[in-house]
Protein backbone atom coordinates (compact mmCIF):
# COMPACT_ATOMS: atom_id res chain seq x y z
CA UNK A 1 0.00 0.00 0.00
CA UNK A 2 1.36 3.80 -0.93
CA UNK A 3 2.47 5.81 2.05
CA UNK A 4 2.64 9.15 1.37
CA UNK A 5 3.34 12.28 3.77
CA UNK A 6 0.29 14.54 4.18
CA UNK A 7 -0.11 18.11 4.68
CA UNK A 8 -2.57 19.10 7.00
CA UNK A 9 -5.03 20.22 4.71
CA UNK A 10 -4.64 17.02 2.45
CA UNK A 11 -6.05 15.23 5.58
CA UNK A 12 -9.73 13.27 5.17
CA UNK A 13 -10.50 13.85 8.85
CA UNK A 14 -13.62 11.31 8.40
CA UNK A 15 -10.61 8.52 7.21
CA UNK A 16 -8.42 10.15 9.73
CA UNK A 17 -11.03 9.15 12.68
CA UNK A 18 -12.25 5.80 10.79
CA UNK A 19 -8.44 4.73 11.19
CA UNK A 20 -7.95 5.82 14.86
CA UNK A 21 -11.10 4.52 15.86
CA UNK A 22 -10.43 0.99 14.41
CA UNK A 23 -6.89 0.84 15.92
CA UNK A 24 -5.00 -1.79 17.21
CA UNK A 25 -3.36 1.00 19.46
CA UNK A 26 -5.80 2.74 21.65
CA UNK A 27 -4.70 6.12 20.95
CA UNK A 28 -7.19 9.27 22.24
CA UNK A 29 -4.32 11.83 21.65
CA UNK A 30 -4.96 10.50 17.64
CA UNK A 31 -8.25 12.02 17.53
CA UNK A 32 -8.49 14.67 14.74
CA UNK A 33 -10.95 16.47 17.63
CA UNK A 34 -8.36 15.93 20.20
CA UNK A 35 -5.36 17.10 18.28
CA UNK A 36 -7.47 20.38 16.48
CA UNK A 37 -7.96 20.95 20.19
CA UNK A 38 -4.39 20.42 21.55
CA UNK A 39 -2.22 20.86 18.54
CA UNK A 40 -4.75 22.98 15.70
CA UNK A 41 -2.64 21.56 12.86
CA UNK A 42 -0.94 18.53 12.06
CA UNK A 43 0.74 16.90 9.24
CA UNK A 44 0.56 12.82 8.86
CA UNK A 45 2.33 10.06 7.14
CA UNK A 46 -0.17 7.77 5.97
CA UNK A 47 -0.61 4.43 4.11
CA UNK A 48 -3.76 4.20 2.35
CA UNK A 49 -5.79 1.78 0.81
CA UNK A 50 -6.25 2.78 -3.30
CA UNK A 51 -8.86 0.85 -4.25
CA UNK A 52 -11.33 2.40 -1.61
CA UNK A 53 -9.19 5.80 -0.08
CA UNK A 54 -9.53 4.72 3.33
CA UNK A 55 -6.45 5.05 5.75
CA UNK A 56 -5.14 2.06 7.07
CA UNK A 57 -2.22 3.71 9.15
CA UNK A 58 -1.64 7.37 10.26
CA UNK A 59 1.38 8.80 12.28
CA UNK A 60 0.10 11.98 13.35
CA UNK A 61 3.15 14.86 12.98
CA UNK A 62 1.81 18.09 14.89
CA UNK A 63 3.55 20.98 13.03
CA UNK A 64 4.34 24.80 14.07
CA UNK A 65 6.69 26.93 12.37
CA UNK A 66 9.57 28.34 13.44
CA UNK A 67 12.07 30.82 11.62
CA UNK A 68 14.80 27.97 10.77
CA UNK A 69 11.88 25.63 9.00
CA UNK A 70 8.53 23.59 9.83
CA UNK A 71 8.97 21.87 13.40
CA UNK A 72 7.56 18.88 14.73
CA UNK A 73 6.46 18.48 18.42
CA UNK A 74 4.68 17.23 21.10
CA UNK A 75 1.15 19.20 21.79
CA UNK A 76 0.06 19.67 25.77
CA UNK A 77 -2.38 17.15 27.38
CA UNK A 78 -1.03 14.46 24.71
CA UNK A 79 1.41 11.55 25.84
CA UNK A 80 1.55 9.67 23.05
CA UNK A 81 0.92 9.66 19.67
CA UNK A 82 3.05 7.54 16.94
CA UNK A 83 2.18 5.30 14.40
CA UNK A 84 -1.81 3.61 14.57
CA UNK A 85 -2.63 0.69 12.48
CA UNK A 86 -5.61 -1.00 11.55
CA UNK A 87 -5.79 -4.75 11.74
CA UNK A 88 -4.71 -5.75 8.04
CA UNK A 89 -1.70 -3.00 8.28
CA UNK A 90 1.74 -3.40 8.57
CA UNK A 91 3.42 -2.41 12.11
CA UNK A 92 5.82 0.71 10.00
CA UNK A 93 8.20 1.29 12.94
CA UNK A 94 8.90 -2.22 13.39
CA UNK A 95 9.32 -3.72 9.84
CA UNK A 96 11.04 -0.50 8.58
CA UNK A 97 8.77 -0.94 5.28
CA UNK A 98 7.14 2.28 5.29
CA UNK A 99 8.35 5.85 4.73
CA UNK A 100 12.16 5.81 5.84
CA UNK A 101 13.05 7.93 8.68
CA UNK A 102 15.90 9.53 6.31
CA UNK A 103 13.60 11.24 4.18
CA UNK A 104 10.96 12.18 7.13
CA UNK A 105 14.10 14.12 8.31
CA UNK A 106 14.13 16.02 4.99
CA UNK A 107 11.10 18.12 5.62
CA UNK A 108 11.64 19.11 8.99
CA UNK A 109 14.21 21.19 10.47
CA UNK A 110 13.35 19.55 13.89
CA UNK A 111 11.35 16.81 15.78
CA UNK A 112 10.05 15.93 19.18
CA UNK A 113 7.63 13.49 18.96
CA UNK A 114 6.71 10.83 21.74
CA UNK A 115 5.71 7.08 20.05
CA UNK A 116 3.08 4.86 21.46
CA UNK A 117 3.34 1.77 23.65
CA UNK A 118 2.59 -0.58 20.67
CA UNK A 119 5.58 0.91 18.73
CA UNK A 120 8.30 -1.18 18.03
CA UNK A 121 11.52 0.66 17.05
CA UNK A 122 13.49 0.14 13.66
CA UNK A 123 16.40 -2.03 14.09
CA UNK A 124 18.71 0.80 12.49
CA UNK A 125 17.79 4.57 12.54
CA UNK A 126 19.67 7.65 11.27
CA UNK A 127 22.34 8.86 13.27
CA UNK A 128 20.57 11.96 13.68
CA UNK A 129 17.67 10.59 15.32
CA UNK A 130 17.60 10.08 18.94
CA UNK A 131 15.06 7.23 20.92
CA UNK A 132 14.25 7.99 24.41
CA UNK A 133 12.78 5.56 26.76
CA UNK A 134 10.04 6.60 28.80
CA UNK A 135 7.19 5.06 31.45
CA UNK A 136 3.70 5.28 31.79
CA UNK A 137 2.11 3.51 34.66
CA UNK A 138 -1.09 1.04 33.80
CA UNK A 139 -3.69 -0.60 36.01
CA UNK A 140 -5.87 -3.36 34.58
CA UNK A 141 -9.36 -2.97 35.59
CA UNK A 142 -10.84 -6.39 34.51
CA UNK A 143 -10.67 -7.79 38.18
CA UNK A 144 -12.89 -7.94 40.73
CA UNK A 145 -12.39 -4.79 43.34
CA UNK A 146 -11.68 -6.83 46.24
CA UNK A 147 -8.34 -8.12 44.22
CA UNK A 148 -7.67 -4.68 43.03
CA UNK A 149 -7.63 -3.21 46.35
CA UNK A 150 -5.87 -6.30 47.80
CA UNK A 151 -2.79 -5.14 45.45
CA UNK A 152 -2.11 -1.85 47.25
CA UNK A 153 0.36 -1.05 49.22
CA UNK A 154 -0.07 -1.63 52.71
CA UNK A 155 0.21 1.70 53.87
CA UNK A 156 -2.58 1.99 51.88
CA UNK A 157 -5.06 -0.28 52.40
CA UNK A 158 -4.90 0.98 56.05
CA UNK A 159 -5.62 4.60 55.47
CA UNK A 160 -8.51 3.46 53.36
CA UNK A 161 -9.97 1.61 56.24
CA UNK A 162 -9.57 4.60 58.66
CA UNK A 163 -11.43 6.83 56.25
CA UNK A 164 -14.44 3.79 55.77
CA UNK A 165 -14.24 3.79 59.92
CA UNK A 166 -14.87 7.34 60.33
CA UNK A 167 -17.72 9.13 61.39
CA UNK A 168 -18.08 11.59 58.66
CA UNK A 169 -15.42 10.87 55.99
CA UNK A 170 -14.79 12.66 52.70
CA UNK A 171 -16.80 11.77 49.73
CA UNK A 172 -15.73 11.87 45.71
CA UNK A 173 -18.32 13.68 43.94
CA UNK A 174 -18.92 14.00 40.10
CA UNK A 175 -19.15 17.28 38.36
CA UNK A 176 -19.41 18.54 34.92
CA UNK A 177 -17.34 21.89 35.85
CA UNK A 178 -13.86 21.70 34.90
CA UNK A 179 -13.00 25.48 36.28
CA UNK A 180 -12.52 24.93 40.07
CA UNK A 181 -10.21 22.06 38.89
CA UNK A 182 -8.23 24.64 37.09
CA UNK A 183 -7.82 27.26 39.30
CA UNK A 184 -6.97 24.31 42.12
CA UNK A 185 -3.99 23.28 39.79
CA UNK A 186 -3.34 26.79 38.17
CA UNK A 187 -2.82 27.50 43.07
CA UNK A 188 -0.81 24.47 43.18
CA UNK A 189 0.86 22.94 40.36
CA UNK A 190 0.69 25.72 37.89
CA UNK A 191 4.30 27.69 38.20
CA UNK A 192 5.99 24.44 38.97
CA UNK A 193 4.64 22.95 36.08
CA UNK A 194 5.32 25.67 33.75
CA UNK A 195 2.01 26.23 32.34
CA UNK A 196 0.93 29.35 30.73
CA UNK A 197 -2.48 30.69 30.07
CA UNK A 198 -2.25 29.41 26.71
CA UNK A 199 -2.64 25.98 28.31
CA UNK A 200 -5.42 26.24 30.47
CA UNK A 201 -6.96 27.66 26.85
CA UNK A 202 -6.45 24.47 25.04
CA UNK A 203 -7.52 22.53 28.31
CA UNK A 204 -10.97 24.25 28.52
CA UNK A 205 -11.66 23.67 24.13
CA UNK A 206 -10.46 19.82 24.88
CA UNK A 207 -12.57 19.28 27.92
CA UNK A 208 -15.18 20.77 25.33
CA UNK A 209 -14.58 18.59 22.70
CA UNK A 210 -14.88 15.64 25.55
CA UNK A 211 -17.83 17.05 27.13
CA UNK A 212 -19.91 16.77 23.71
CA UNK A 213 -18.44 13.61 23.10
CA UNK A 214 -19.26 12.26 26.18
CA UNK A 215 -15.74 10.80 27.26
CA UNK A 216 -15.58 12.96 29.96
CA UNK A 217 -14.96 12.11 34.01
CA UNK A 218 -14.07 14.99 36.20
CA UNK A 219 -14.34 14.16 40.50
CA UNK A 220 -14.09 15.81 43.20
CA UNK A 221 -13.28 15.93 46.88
CA UNK A 222 -14.36 19.12 49.11
CA UNK A 223 -14.33 19.22 52.86
CA UNK A 224 -17.42 18.68 54.18
CA UNK A 225 -17.81 21.68 56.18
CA UNK A 226 -16.41 24.52 54.05
CA UNK A 227 -17.08 23.07 50.80
CA UNK A 228 -12.96 23.59 50.28
CA UNK A 229 -11.91 21.83 47.60
CA UNK A 230 -9.29 19.77 48.10
CA UNK A 231 -9.05 17.25 45.17
CA UNK A 232 -10.08 17.11 41.82
CA UNK A 233 -8.94 15.03 38.30
CA UNK A 234 -10.19 14.79 35.27
CA UNK A 235 -10.63 11.23 33.44
CA UNK A 236 -10.86 10.49 29.86
CA UNK A 237 -13.09 7.00 28.68
CA UNK A 238 -12.30 6.17 25.53
CA UNK A 239 -12.69 2.90 23.91
CA UNK A 240 -10.48 0.08 26.27
CA UNK A 241 -8.24 3.24 28.29
CA UNK A 242 -9.36 4.85 31.20
CA UNK A 243 -7.13 8.11 31.04
CA UNK A 244 -5.89 10.15 34.89
CA UNK A 245 -5.59 12.90 32.40
CA UNK A 246 -5.43 16.31 34.87
CA UNK A 247 -4.93 16.23 38.87
CA UNK A 248 -4.27 18.80 41.23
CA UNK A 249 -4.71 18.58 45.14
CA UNK A 250 -4.00 21.24 47.98
CA UNK A 251 -1.51 20.78 50.37
CA UNK A 252 -4.75 20.02 52.86
CA UNK A 253 -5.93 17.63 50.39
CA UNK A 254 -2.83 15.91 50.75
CA UNK A 255 -2.61 15.95 54.41
CA UNK A 256 -6.45 14.60 54.26
CA UNK A 257 -5.39 11.58 51.41
CA UNK A 258 -7.91 13.25 48.81
CA UNK A 259 -6.08 12.16 46.12
CA UNK A 260 -5.80 8.24 47.18
CA UNK A 261 -9.89 8.49 48.05
CA UNK A 262 -10.54 9.61 44.66
CA UNK A 263 -8.07 7.01 42.83
CA UNK A 264 -9.86 4.35 44.93
CA UNK A 265 -13.47 5.39 44.15
CA UNK A 266 -12.75 5.46 40.43
CA UNK A 267 -10.80 2.36 40.43
CA UNK A 268 -14.06 0.90 42.47
CA UNK A 269 -16.59 2.01 40.23
CA UNK A 270 -14.55 0.72 37.13
CA UNK A 271 -13.25 -2.63 38.88
CA UNK A 272 -14.71 -5.97 36.71
CA UNK A 273 -14.78 -4.15 33.47
CA UNK A 274 -13.49 -6.66 30.95
CA UNK A 275 -10.78 -5.42 29.07
CA UNK A 276 -10.42 -1.53 30.73
CA UNK A 277 -7.19 -0.20 31.57
CA UNK A 278 -6.67 2.70 33.54
CA UNK A 279 -3.32 4.62 32.35
CA UNK A 280 -2.34 6.97 34.61
CA UNK A 281 -0.48 8.91 32.31
CA UNK A 282 2.92 9.45 34.11
CA UNK A 283 5.93 7.69 35.59
CA UNK A 284 9.00 9.86 34.38
CA UNK A 285 9.44 11.85 38.17
CA UNK A 286 9.87 9.11 41.19
CA UNK A 287 7.62 9.94 43.77
CA UNK A 288 4.54 10.13 41.34
CA UNK A 289 6.04 6.71 39.96
CA UNK A 290 5.69 5.55 43.61
CA UNK A 291 2.42 6.95 44.12
CA UNK A 292 1.32 5.09 40.87
CA UNK A 293 2.89 2.13 42.02
CA UNK A 294 1.02 1.92 45.13
CA UNK A 295 -2.08 1.09 43.56
CA UNK A 296 -0.81 -1.77 41.64
CA UNK A 297 -0.46 0.16 38.40
CA UNK A 298 2.95 -1.47 36.80
CA UNK A 299 5.23 0.33 34.39
CA UNK A 300 4.93 0.41 31.13
CA UNK A 301 7.34 1.62 28.41
CA UNK A 302 7.12 4.07 25.31
CA UNK A 303 9.67 5.72 23.51
CA UNK A 304 10.11 9.40 22.36
CA UNK A 305 11.79 10.51 19.34
CA UNK A 306 13.75 13.48 18.41
CA UNK A 307 16.47 14.78 15.53
CA UNK A 308 17.51 18.59 14.66
CA UNK A 309 18.46 19.47 11.31
CA UNK A 310 21.85 21.08 10.67
CA UNK A 311 20.71 24.15 9.14
CA UNK A 312 21.74 24.34 5.00
CA UNK A 313 24.31 26.50 5.55
CA UNK A 314 26.24 23.93 7.34
CA UNK A 315 25.16 20.68 5.79
CA UNK A 316 28.49 20.64 3.69
CA UNK A 317 30.51 19.98 6.81
CA UNK A 318 31.36 16.34 7.72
Amino acid sequence: MPTRLLRHHEIDLAAWDACVGAARQVVPYACSWWLQATAGRWDAVVEQEESSGRYLSVWPLPVKWRPWGREIHQPPFTQQLGWLTSTNAKQPLGSGGLMNLDSLLAHYSRCYTQLNEANELPPQAPLSVAFQQRHTYQLRLDSPYETLRGAYAADYRRRLRLYEAAGRPLRVTETTNVEPLLQLFQQTKGPEAGLKTRHYILMRKLVAALSLRQLLDIREVREPQTGELLASALFVRYRTKLVYLFAAASLAGKKAGAPLLLLDAVIQQHAGTSELVLDFEGGTIPSIARFFANFGAEPVPYAALSFTQRPWYLKWMR
